[in-house]
């Protein structure tokens, strides 16, 4: 599954921060252009990996009823939230110690060191790229290497740089952060949340606590170009309909259809 992720993300043109493989699900970081290539992406890991499971053990449509869900990391506090949550998810399968969990990329951050013993993989043989990596495309032009057990390592394809940064540099930090994040918490937003429809009172009540963070004010009481700013958002982090947004923002629901850019 890892190295799906990793071939995917050169085909669909995003980078991946970091990741983790679960034995039922896995949840991946990335950076996408446009909230549309995250979703084609994760559509790409879904189609690919269910070819090859299909090819490996002979079952088709292993996937077929898997859930996509792609969630925007709009603050700050998401963001690190997320990032800490993802590599927590190896305490699921049964890992005593992250850093040993094969299945994220927990490992990659703040080294003071190259993982050694390890081999590019622009240097491998078509055959190779086949066989290890479990593809055709040309992979000469990536910076992915292996170890000794042919399993790509994460350092060689996570962005950690930018993982870093959104932990200020700080070691201590993220550690304390994926030590200390609100596992429930984080199972409501990124997994239960986006599956499931709220009520008018629920939804107007998470609709507001945005609204706070993005302009200190209700919902009720944004203007016409906050609205608009809030509309795409909305749209696609939550579980909701036209008529939902129309009553708890109260707007027309021709004038949101027009902002969406939906057919009326």
């Amino acid at each position: 599954m890892v190295k799906t992720i990793v071939v995917c993300s050169r085909k669909k043109n995003v980078i991946i921060i970091i990741y983790a493989v679960a034995s039922n699900h896995a949840h991946i970081a990335v950076l996408a252009k446009t909230y549309r290539d995250a979703i084609s992406y994760a559509e790409e890991v879904k189609r690919v990996y269910s070819m090859h499971f299909r090819h490996k053990y002979g079952e088709a449509k292993i996937l077929k009823y898997s859930d996509i869900n792609v969630q925007s990391l709009d603050t700050d506090w998401y963001l690190r939230n997320a990032l800490a949550y993802i590599p927590r998810n190896a305490y699921d399968n049964g890992a005593e110690n992250i850093a040993d969990y094969k299945w994220t990329g927990f490992r990659a951050f703040f080294r003071k060191d190259v993982p050694v013993g390890t081999r590019p993989v622009s240097s491998m043989t078509v055959r190779e790229w086949r066989n290890i990596i479990h593809t055709g495309d040309n992979l000469s032009d990536t910076r992915w290497t292996v170890n000794s057990e042919d399993e790509l390592e994460p350092y060689s394809f996570c962005d950690t740089e930018y993982l870093e940064q959104a932990f200020n540099g700080d070691e201590a930090f993220f550690y304390k952060c994926v030590g200390g994040v609100n596992v429930a918490e984080m199972i409501e937003k990124l997994v239960v949340s986006p599956r499931t429809r709220k009520t008018d009172s629920e939804f107007i009540k998470e609709l507001d606590a945005v609204a706070q963070r993005w302009f200190f004010t209700n919902a009720r009481s944004l203007t016409s170009e906050q609205k608009a700013r809030l509309l795409p958002y909305v749209f696609r982090t939550m579980k909701t309909t036209i008529p939902q947004m129309a009553r708890a923002l109260g707007m027309e629901r021709d004038d949101i259809k027009r902002l969406l850019n939906l057919t009326a």
